[in-house]
């Protein structure tokens, strides 16, 4: 699987490459595009204030002459206030010009040539406005009927065009500048979107990729589950029947060794009584330790016989089979309080169960009794029977020490055998404790049909 990964790496870098890669071609176009833009602007605006300029310096060279013709023609001074302004506004305009062509050879020349004619225009009007003020008429009417006023008014104005012009040029060289960066961030911004889309589509794709190779190894990984969720139900199946089968093989030797300690050594003690009974009428008249042997082997071997009784109910409890359950129960009961010396409280109801089941809790209550003399130290115990309209309910309880479940292995106290047991037969079993509060087992079986 990590191998896999590895290999998928590179488009996930790719993909992440390219949208850095738009992001800053994006943000650089955009930055160029402004800067380019702005100076183009700037450019422009001055292009415009210096084409105003010259705009401005015709309409004062107009003004001026206006004024000086009108006092000319009338004498009346008035007229001489627009010439004055003008002329002192020209100087201005022209240094104005000069600041904003410094820099541009052609027409800084212009501007010279502007400058010169602009200041001979200005002459020959002073020239003429200071006759008529000295009433010199034949001189300044001859000054103003010469050409020499027209050709420097046509020089300015053929000068001012061709600064218009070049100005206009410089503006439209601008404005297509303007137009061409815009068209460049156009472009780029396109280029740039394409590319964020193709790592988009990259990223989409790449994401589907992961996503179907994850419910790949997800649908794997819920096969193999299933796999093994199948074989652990069919070893668990056959581990319950192999355990089943190990109880009844373990049933039936008990039941052998029960009938042949009946009878081969039950008829070996009963033989062995008899002949000592016989020994003992023969005897008579023997001296009293004789008798005393006799009597002590009588009841050695009366001991053999119940302890052989004892070991066969243990092993097989005839009184399941011949008295039923609830008998039995009681002398097991009645016989663990006389061994053991624990009080012991049988509540048993009798109930209605088969061969097998009966078999079943008369096991639990043994085990049960036997674990509470070995562990628990108790001294009262209940043992309880109740039947109900659908299964029987079996309890052990005690006041003994009791154990803590959590740290308790499965196995211990033989507590894994009676709940197989329990549940080959359809039951469930129960077990409360807690140290130092006791313990109390509990088992619940199906109430079925019993075989005839």
């Amino acid at each position: 699987m990590k191998v896999k990964h590895s290999k998928r790496l590179p488009a996930t870098a790719i993909s992440l490459l390219l949208a850095l890669l738009a992001a800053v071609a994006l943000i650089g176009i955009n930055e160029a595009g402004y800067s380019r833009s702005h100076a183009e602007l700037d450019s422009m605006a001055r292009e415009v204030q210096a084409r105003t300029a010259i705009n401005r310096l015709l309409q004062l060279v107009v003004d001026a002459e206006t004024g000086s013709r009108g006092f000319l023609l009338t004498g009346d001074p008035r007229y001489l206030e627009p010439y004055n302004a003008a002329v002192a506004e020209i100087g201005q305009g022209l240094e104005r010009l000069r600041q904003a062509y410094a820099v541009a050879p052609e027409e800084s020349v212009i501007i010279g040539q502007l400058t010169r004619n602009v200041q001979r225009k200005l002459a020959e009007m002073d020239l003429t406005v200071r006759m008529r003020k000295e009433g010199k008429e034949d001189t300044w009417k001859f000054v103003l009927l010469s050409d020499v006023g027209k050709e420097q008014m046509d020089a300015i104005r053929e000068q001012a065009g061709r600064l218009i012009q070049s100005t206009g040029l410089r503006i439209e060289a601008s404005r297509d500048q303007v137009g061409a960066s815009l068209l460049y961030a156009r472009i780029g911004v396109a280029l740039a979107a394409v590319a964020a889309l193709l790592a988009f589509w990259l990223y989409l794709r790449q994401t589907t990729a992961l996503q179907a190779a994850d419910e790949k190894q997800q649908r794997a990984l819920e096969q193999e589950r299933d796999l093994l969720e199948r074989q652990v139900r069919e070893r668990t199946a056959t581990l319950a029947e192999l355990a089943t089968h190990l109880q009844q093989v373990r049933e039936e030797e008990r039941g052998h060794l029960a009938r042949e300690l009946h009878d081969e050594l039950g008829a070996l003690l009963t033989a062995a009584k008899l002949d000592v009974a016989r020994l003992k009428s023969r005897l008579e008249g023997q001296p009293p330790e004789v008798g005393q042997r006799l009597k002590h082997l009588t009841e050695t071997l009366n001991s053999g016989i119940a302890l052989k009784r004892r070991i066969i109910e243990d092993l097989r409890p005839s009184a399941l089979s011949n008295l039923g359950l609830t008998a039995s129960l009681e002398i097991l009961t009645r016989e663990f309080a006389e061994r053991s010396g624990v009080d012991v409280a049988a509540s048993l109801e009798p109930v209605e169960l088969d061969e097998s089941d009966q078999l079943t809790v008369y096991r639990l209550v043994q085990e049960s009794l036997t674990n509470m003399a070995k562990y628990a130290q108790a001294r009262h115990a209940e043992v309880s029977v109740h039947g109900y309209e659908g299964h029987v309910e079996v309890a052990v309880k005690d006041d003994g020490r009791g154990f803590d479940p959590a740290q308790a292995r499965p196995s211990t106290h033989g507590l894994a055998g009676m709940r197989h047991r329990v549940e080959a037969a359809g039951g469930r079993l129960t077990v409360s404790t807690r140290p130092g509060e006791g313990t109390r087992v509990a088992a619940v079986l199906p109430r079925r049909p019993r075989h005839a």
